[in-house]
């Protein structure tokens, strides 16, 4: 099978989605620990306190770091604006997209108006439509690498290596993100995001891409009349310079893990990490955490850690102790696309959900894209 079949399994339109339905893997039956009634309900309750020191403290970085990175570049101390600046790119192409995903999930404030206005602004930071995300990021937690289903899949097999790195500085998702801003604009959706988004919210979808680029054209005109870089380097450009941790925080999740398994356990990772990152990845490193109960704010991940843990193999203690299993998974997947990191759980710990085996079907010439 060559390398454009290969990734084509992955597409939604793909037989193997359809396989996947027939065989019961997507909308399967997960895995998730025994945690008491009442303990589960104290950790899904929701508060605002914590989102809005959270948001006031991003947002006022945000304001600090661009007001200074603005005005060094405008006058010409540059030794000042590009730390200034790089500072406020990871908080607005890196930390808005933990923004937007808890304030997607629903789960970030207890007051619904107020994730609503958080999920709009980081999904515009994001070049994420709010629409079509939200649907995506919904079946990504329903498939969740499930070939075929999960459209959010990054490191697949075999992982598109120069597209990951040409993404730390958005070389892929900026110019593709504005392709489909034009696409949606016209009033049109991707085959793929026909089979996700129901047609009573795609106007949705049509509107905020005219809006957004009615934003970027201002930016744009506005640069140009000044003969400064400065609006596009606080609204737009970020999304390019600012997300190399974007990156690194999400290969974490899943890279080199199992697919078509119904045990988060099998498919993702909970690394710890220190408070800075914890702060700008909004707790996701508790990723096992979060799948296997995606209701439990944001900041209650680390009590229901403790919850669980019995029932999962122990935490990788840094980034750098994932990256050191993560990298050699990626390069063997690359040649042997049945590999996948299989971790020890511990004694006592409930078996892993695993689907009987299926005999391996005759490879096709060809699959259809």
């Amino acid at each position: 099978m060559g390398l454009s079949q290969r990734l084509a399994r992955y597409k939604l339109t793909s037989p193997e989605g359809r396989q996947a339905v027939d065989e019961g893997l997507s909308g399967g039956a997960w895995f998730r620990s025994d945690i008491p009634r009442k303990r589960m309900k104290e950790l899904m309750r929701r508060c605002d306190e914590h989102a809005d020191k959270d948001t006031a403290l991003w947002l006022g970085s945000m304001v600090a770091t661009g007001a200074v990175g603005a005005t060094a570049w405008a006058t010409g101390h540059k030794w000042l604006a590009v730390p200034a600046l790089a500072a406020y790119g990871t908080l607005y192409g890196s930390a808005a997209d933990a923004r937007w995903h808890e304030s997607g999930h629903g789960t970030f404030f207890s007051t619904r108006w107020k994730n609503d206005v958080v999920y709009q602004i980081s999904s515009f930071m994001m070049m994420k439509d709010p629409t079509t995300w939200r649907w995506s990021h919904t079946r990504h937690h329903t498939d969740t690498l499930v070939v075929g289903r999960d459209p959010e899949i990054v490191a697949m097999r075999p992982a598109r290596l120069a597209r990951i790195v040409a993404n730390m500085i958005g070389l892929i998702d900026v110019p593709t993100g504005f392709k489909q801003m034009f696409t949606r604009a016209s009033g049109r959706l991707s085959e793929e995001e026909l089979t996700f988004i129901p047609e009573s919210e795609r106007a949705k979808v049509y509107r905020t891409a005219r809006i957004w680029l009615a934003i970027y054209g201002a930016t744009a005109v506005t640069s140009i009349a000044t003969r400064s870089m400065v609006p596009a380097l606080l609204i737009g450009l970020p999304r390019a310079y600012g997300a190399s941790m974007l990156w690194i925080y999400s290969l974490t999740q899943h890279a080199g893990m199992g697919e078509n398994v119904l045990d988060h356990r099998l498919n993702t990772r909970t690394v710890y990490m220190n408070r800075l990152n914890r702060f700008l990845y909004c707790n996701m490193n508790y990723h096992v955490e979060h799948h296997m109960f995606p209701m439990v704010p944001s900041h209650r991940l680390a009590e229901l850690h403790e919850e669980i843990k019995k029932d999962c193999a122990e935490p990788y203690p840094s980034m750098w102790a994932a990256y050191r299993e993560i990298i050699p998974a990626i390069l063997k997947q690359l040649t042997d696309q049945s590999y996948y990191v299989r971790r020890e759980l511990p004694p006592g710990a409930a078996p892993y959900n695993e689907p009987e085996p299926t005999p391996t079907p005759v490879e096709p010439d060809t699959i259809s894209a």
